[in-house]
């Protein structure tokens, strides 16, 4: 846990789920340059009235923008279901709380407010996911809306402006302080008389028939799910050597991203129970519709989570989980994640239960799931990617000399 101080106050912060181990702050130089700007201002902008309007907070990290300025009632967007549970922590810990609705917290497929007075925006890791929104939000922007974006340099691209510049208007950017960035965009044409302009998300295309068994299924990708418009290498290769013939199995497919591996499953298995977890709100939308577009029989055995992982789930309760796990957390490459979701999965897996993972043969994920399960084996492998299953089985302790 660390202390950020803002003109606005000083909070204690840390990310979610909180671990004294974890090094990374909760909060950046982008999230203090914005704040300072807020109040201050930044060379011939600013500062900005934050009294009485309707503040909409995009893509904060932890919540440290939203607790930083509950005192105005702000609304938080966010894809990232711990970005939220970081927020009401964060509020809790500094005595805010949200019961009082202090703030609003929404997600990327919530309704945004009618009208929006203030935007700032933490520039997203990825592209789409900005294009969306900022086409999402457009309706409810007026000609007097303040936008103000912030970043890390290495966040902020020719790209990213253009984004801005076509969908809201005029866009500048501010000198870099402690390599981070300020993005200012003017509303062009007011929002009643501008002419709607085509969302181009999700994105529907056809797995080739290198895809395994996702080979022929019909794949649906909202915005900011990881390569957006085709199979990434690591799951076609999970593809080409995941168990399918689950025997109606309770089947997790964790961190579901489009939902593609659990989906082949029901597919090949019309008597398994497929459970979709991602801490996205896009991604689970998209296994949603993926698994829809391809599942036509009666029984659609299928849950959709929204959540960390599988810590929703009965200890014990699942036969077989899948896992293509992410090895970043926003811009910071980190194992953290993988290994919170290993060990989710040996508490959700009943005796005899496997875990499968894929994953860069670099990561070395099967130390881990050795000293976890006591057991790791290669069931595929290539030179770039591995597939690696792990066994629940009974742990036998050791007797301690009488």
């Amino acid at each position: 846990m660390n202390r950020l101080t803002t003109p606005f106050g000083s909070y204690e912060l840390t990310r979610f789920p909180e671990d004294p181990r974890d090094r990374l702050r909760a909060w950046d130089a982008a999230d203090e340059y914005l704040l300072r700007h807020l109040e201050s201002g930044t060379g011939d902008r600013g500062p900005v009235d934050l009294a009485d309007r309707q503040i909409t907070v995009l893509g904060d990290r932890w919540g440290a923008l939203t607790t930083a300025l509950a005192a105005h009632h702000p609304t938080q967007i966010t894809d990232s279901s711990l970005t939220r549970s970081a927020t009401a922590a964060n509020l809790d810990r500094n005595g805010i709380g949200t019961a009082k609705r202090t703030v609003t917290l929404l997600t990327t497929q919530d309704a945004p407010p009618e009208r929006i007075d203030v935007l700032l925006v933490r520039v997203p890791k990825s592209l789409a996911l900005l294009e969306d929104q900022l086409y999402r939000l457009a309706p409810h922007v007026h000609a007097d809306t303040v936008i103000v974006g912030t970043g890390m340099v290495k966040e902020i691209h020719t790209s990213t402006l253009r984004l801005f510049e076509r969908i809201l208007g005029p866009t500048k950017t501010s000198l870099a302080e402690k390599k981070a960035r300020l993005i200012f965009c003017t509303p062009g044409t007011p929002a009643a008389a501008r002419p709607a302009a085509a969302d181009p998300w999700p994105l529907t295309y056809t797995a080739d028939e290198d895809a395994g068994s996702g080979a022929g299924l019909t794949v649906v990708n909202h915005a900011g799910i990881f390569c957006a418009d085709r199979l990434d290498v690591g799951t076609r290769f999970f593809l080409q050597s995941i168990p399918t013939n689950t025997d109606g199995a309770r089947v997790v497919d964790l961190g579901c991203g489009n939902g593609i591996v659990g989906t082949a499953v029901a597919v090949a298995d019309r008597d398994a129970e497929v459970v979709f977890t991602d801490e996205s709100y896009q991604a689970v939308a998209s296994a949603k519709a993926t698994f829809r577009a391809n599942v036509t029989h009666e029984r659609e055995r299928a849950d959709f989570l929204v959540g960390d992982g599988v810590a929703m789930l009965d200890p014990g309760s699942v036969d077989l989980v899948l896992c293509n796990p992410p090895f970043h957390s926003h811009q910071a490459t980190t194992d953290a994640t993988a290994l919170r979701m290993f060990a989710q999965s040996r508490k959700v897996l009943r005796q005899s239960g496997e875990l499968w993972v894929v994953a860069n043969r670099h990561m070395g994920y099967h130390t881990h799931l050795k000293r976890l399960f006591g057991n790791c084996e290669v069931a595929a492998s290539e030179p770039k990617f591995v597939v690696l299953r792990a066994v629940k089985r009974e742990q036998r302790q050791r007797q301690r000399p009488m």
